[in-house]
């Protein structure tokens, strides 16, 4: 590639707008899409089941997709472009049907598609960063795709809040305000993926580069081919960055699946079947705790950058984790609804973490042509535990924790706490970007 020339925050800013669409659809995928499976009569030991739609479609998705788009050149529409807009036409069409889904498997089969729209433009978006940023703004463009993170999730889970407000009564099987919901994540999804491609060239191949692309092209497999290479060949800080994210995301798809019945439980001492009036208040106020989470990760984001550069990306993140474990472990122990939001305040900081800085341990030390593929297998470190957790939940939930969401909220509290300690024994060959 030619050289990169440094961007002030406003460019940087217009590159990453494009992620708040995205993380609109994730919010809602987070707060609205389980108490949807609940509307429709799903049990609590289905759900992580019915969640598979989102850990196998990245599985599958984002690491072709990021060997793809490494081997991708247009002269109108780029190298990672393509890829991120298509995956927000397939986002904004599941979201707009979402709410008409008449059964349970009409929904889950909906989440398919829009996992797999979200998967297509969310890894480009990574590889996009350090294509178009040296060294030293890496920081401020992975965190900047935290405060876009936290914005977007912000906007979905106060609409859970704000709509039932305004959208009383319900629209076949569902609230009418899911509906209002859905398609505002459908506008903003193509709006916003919109904007950061009007406003953002990417950075052109040089002949070379450009002639070992044309000589590269590869056949129908060379896309597995080369993941398969890249895993071979991956650095060690990945492996043990995958360990990190076992305890992680395992811990965080324990939260998003439960944190409505949990609220429901402690606060209110429902269920979606033994009261729904109440349940529903529950899976609103919860709606509006997960809003907060997001503004506080919107908030600390670029605060981070500086801790980055203060110390190490690695005990910045470890220390994230704490705070988070701390709240989760509070969370579940809670009756009175007004201090959710402060058990929930050491997520939205860990949240933040989570989104931008893990990426900066591992982007010194992986090839710049490698970008695209590296930044899809970093993603089946996220995804292939949510796979382990959809698969196994169920069973612990129902032998181990009495099918209490309460307790799923206090386990992934222990998770983030193990997660927190195998940070703290990474080791990087190189100095990591903020020494």
């Amino acid at each position: 590639m030619t050289s990169k020339i440094k961007l002030n925050f406003w460019q940087i800013w217009n590159m990453n707008v494009g992620f708040f669409g995205i993380q609109y659809s994730f919010g809602l995928q987070q707060s609205a899409v389980n108490p949807i499976y609940d509307f429709l009569g799903a049990s609590p030991d289905q759900i992580p089941l019915l969640n598979l739609a989102g850990p196998i479609t990245g599985l599958l998705i984002q690491p072709l997709i990021g060997a793809l788009s490494d081997k991708t050149w247009h002269p109108q529409w780029g190298r990672r472009k393509p890829y991120f807009f298509i995956g927000a036409i397939l986002c904004s069409l599941a979201l707009m049907l979402f709410p008409f889904s008449s059964s349970l498997w009409m929904a889950a089969g909906l989440l398919w598609i829009l996992d797999a729209g979200n998967n297509t433009a969310m890894e480009p978006y990574r590889a996009f960063i350090a294509d178009k940023l040296d060294e030293e703004q890496l920081p401020l463009g992975f965190q900047m795709q935290s405060f876009f993170t936290g914005f977007g999730q912000t906007l979905a889970n106060v609409s859970l809040f704000i709509f039932p407000m305004i959208f009383i009564g319900k629209t076949g099987s569902l609230p009418t305000w899911v509906y209002a919901s859905f398609f505002l994540g459908a506008i903003c999804s193509i709006g916003s993926i919109w904007w950061s491609m009007r406003t953002t060239q990417e950075i052109p191949p040089t002949a070379e580069e450009l002639a070992h692309l044309k000589e590269h092209k590869g056949g129908l497999f060379d896309p597995l081919i080369e993941i398969f290479s890249a895993i071979g060949e991956m650095p060690k800080v990945m492996w043990q960055l995958a360990l990190v994210y076992l305890f992680q995301w395992y811990a965080l798809f324990c939260y998003w699946q439960n944190s409505s019945k949990s609220v429901a439980l402690s606060v209110w001492n429902a269920t979606p079947h033994s009261n729904s009036a109440a349940y529903e208040k529950a899976v609103s106020w919860t709606g509006l705790v997960n809003g907060w989470y997001n503004v506080v990760t919107f908030i600390s984001a670029f605060a981070l950058v500086g801790f980055t550069k203060k110390f190490s990306p690695k005990t910045v993140h470890a220390f994230c984790l704490l705070l988070a474990a701390l709240g989760f472990l509070a969370f579940p122990n809670i009756h009175d609804k007004n201090f959710l939001f402060f058990a929930i305040t050491g997520f939205g900081i860990g949240w933040a973490s989570m989104m931008g800085i893990p990426y900066l341990m591992v982007v010194s030390e992986i090839p710049k042509e490698r970008y695209g593929v590296y930044m899809g297998i970093i993603n089946m470190m996220i995804v292939i535990p949510m796979i382990i957790q959809n698969l196994s939940f169920g069973f612990i939930l129902k032998h181990f924790l009495n099918n209490d969401s309460r307790l799923a909220i206090t386990f992934a509290g222990v998770l983030l706490i193990l997660s927190a300690i195998c940070t703290l024994l990474i080791k990087t060959k190189k100095r990591e970007l903020s020494e």
